[in-house]
């Protein structure tokens, strides 16, 4: 049987940890481009926006929304893959702005939606890690991730790079000095993040057959990717829910110990966030929460004092690290889970 690495010595981890550096050549050689793409945008403003992507690039496409809606006042949703690829139906695409969002730039599906988009009369603004990909020639425009190689078939700085991209676009494309501003501060958030010790919820997350990740408003993207981290590294049944949906149903299976993860921004949605942590630990449920305000019973150290946008990218930058240890106690290699491949080129 091979050995497991140690802690901190995975791909994951490694790559994980670059994160900080990316951020900043990104946003460095990205600023032309970015200031190109929003002057347009800000003279030809879109009817909406549609983002298309699978995995972790769809979680940064739900941070995208959130951004878009909150900064900007500009509907946007996620539109499934097959709609172009399967079913071959035509959408009225005219005047919306179209974010395909991938780190190979190579499925064929968000391909040929790419295409199909284009031809439909939609900007199209592919987000990709690698910028002579298909993806990156179909589209009109293109943010590159500018993240470098990532081996690890767990994504982590290519996730967190699609959010700060599209971080850096709202900011440009509002024109908000403030966004700006939490941009600059976030390669230093994320080294303080790195650092933060989550191991107490490692114990009793590398026993549970099931978890649940919530969280809200920005906060929901962070939820959604920490889930899928668990399933794919730890080979771990993790669901992730906003705190208000958590209340129409998936709260019925609480119960004495299940273990829930909580990850929370201080902005309009803590109030809600912290009232579903309360009723879930009185129904006995194992909360770990990672929230401003350290309320909970379990609480997980956060950065402090920062941006409610910024906040789930540090967050996720903290969770990677506690997922990596969490799968090897589970005796398993979060670099190679099994099934799965870097590149999944679904139809």
């Amino acid at each position: 049987m091979t050995a497991l690495p140690e802690p901190g010595a995975t791909l994951m981890a490694r790559e994980a940890a670059e994160t900080p550096e990316v951020v900043v050549a990104q946003a460095a050689a990205n600023a032309d481009a970015c200031r190109e793409l929003a002057a347009r945008l800000r003279r030809e403003p879109p009817r909406f926006v549609v983002t298309c992507a699978r995995g972790s690039s769809d979680h940064a496409a739900t941070y995208a929304k959130h951004l878009f809606e909150l900064n900007l006042g500009v509907v946007t949703a996620s539109v499934g893959p097959s709609i172009a690829s399967v079913y071959r139906r035509p959408l009225n695409l005219r005047g919306a702005l179209f974010l395909a969002i991938s780190q190979s730039g190579r499925s064929p599906d968000l391909l040929r939606f790419a295409e199909a988009a284009r031809e439909a009369g939609a900007l199209t603004v592919a987000v990709v890690n690698d910028a002579e990909s298909p993806l990156a020639a179909a589209c009109e425009t293109r943010l590159p991730l500018r993240a470098g190689p990532e081996r690890s078939v767990a994504a982590t700085k290519t996730c967190l790079a699609t959010m700060t991209a599209v971080l850096q676009l709202t900011a440009h494309w509002a024109e908000d000095l403030v966004l700006h501003a939490a941009l600059a501060d976030l390669p230093d958030q994320l080294t303080r993040a790195r650092a933060l010790d989550w191991s107490a919820a490692q114990e009793t997350l590398a026993a549970a057959p099931d978890t649940y990740v919530v969280g809200r408003g920005y906060g929901l993207a962070a939820a959604q990717e920490a889930a899928l981290k668990l399933k794919e590294t730890a080979r771990m049944h993790a669901e992730s829910y906003s705190a208000a949906e958590l209340m129409h149903g998936p709260l019925a299976l609480i119960g004495k110990g299940f273990p829930v993860l909580v990850l929370s921004q201080d902005d309009e949605t803590r109030a809600s966030v912290a009232d579903a942590t309360r009723r879930l630990e009185e129904r006995g449920a194992t909360v770990f929460a990672a929230e401003p305000d350290r309320v909970s019973s379990r609480p997980l150290p956060v950065v402090g004092g920062i941006h409610p946008a910024t906040a789930p990218i540090t967050l996720l930058q903290s969770f990677y690290g506690l997922a990596e240890r969490v799968a090897l106690a589970r005796g398993l290699d979060p670099d190679k889970p099994p099934h799965l491949r870097k590149v999944t080129e679904t139809l």
